[in-house]
């Protein structure tokens, strides 16, 4: 992936949008993009994606989508009722191309399913999967409660910390999170020791995804005011 990442970055500094299929948010070394000249974009239809797309673009052009479609998909009820697992029996039957897939995630009765590509079209025109009538709606290119900004104190910035301040959830249970894995800092899994500095994103399994937009000042005794923006 870094020999692949360094030849996305090259053509993206020579003026072109570029943009990877699904990948492992864990592969991205973030090293790379640390670049004055560049933009990026990391996106998965998902707060908490594991799978996500990177978009690399020059710095003069002010933003770009990141190419995701994320799809709703609700078979008729029928027993026995499908599970995750049994729909990603029938997802593969399809031979989409698994680059233009990403994360899949079961609601109620219903799947939601982040695309690209000719996978997104292909999934948009389904009547019927399994030999079940299928009904497909769009949600757009991210799939949640949405973003708010928060503006909390904390006396540190350790993952930990901000973590839990931002999520609002007691320190005790964020760790038991980072402990399981199910916590990662710009895409690798975090330690709660770790400092959290404007720009990075913290995200956590089940909670969202927070982006650390900037400390706002240091207060009397010591502690900090950041602004963070919360996706749920």
């Amino acid at each position: 992936m870094k020999q692949k990442l360094s030849t996305l970055v090259a053509q993206a500094r020579g003026g072109r949008v570029v943009r990877t299929g699904f990948l492992d948010g864990d592969e991205i070394d973030r090293r790379l993009l640390n670049d004055d000249d560049l933009r990026h974009r990391i996106a998965g239809g998902f707060p908490d994606a594991r799978r996500v797309v990177l978009t690399l673009y020059p710095a003069h052009i002010p933003e770009v989508d990141a190419g995701i479609t994320v799809l709703r998909l609700t078979p008729a009820q029928a027993a026995p009722a499908w599970d995750e697992q049994d729909f990603l029996v029938q997802l593969r039957r399809l031979e989409l191309n698994e680059d233009q897939l990403g994360d899949v995630r079961e609601e109620r009765d219903s799947f939601l399913i982040a695309a690209t590509g000719k996978a997104a079209q292909t999934l948009e025109s389904l009547t019927s999967l399994g030999g079940r009538d299928i009904e497909v709606q769009e949600i757009g290119e991210t799939a949640g409660r949405g973003s708010k900004i928060r503006e909390v104190v904390v006396p540190s910035m350790r993952v930990d910390v901000v973590g839990a301040k931002g999520f609002g959830v007691s320190r005790a249970y964020f760790q038991q999170g980072i402990d399981g894995g199910k916590v990662r800092l710009n895409g690798g899994p975090a330690r709660a020791s770790s400092d959290i500095r404007e720009g990075d994103s913290l995200s956590a399994d089940g909670l969202g995804r927070i982006d650390f937009k900037r400390v706002v000042n240091e207060t009397r005794r010591g502690n900090y005011k950041v602004e963070l923006e919360v996706h749920r």
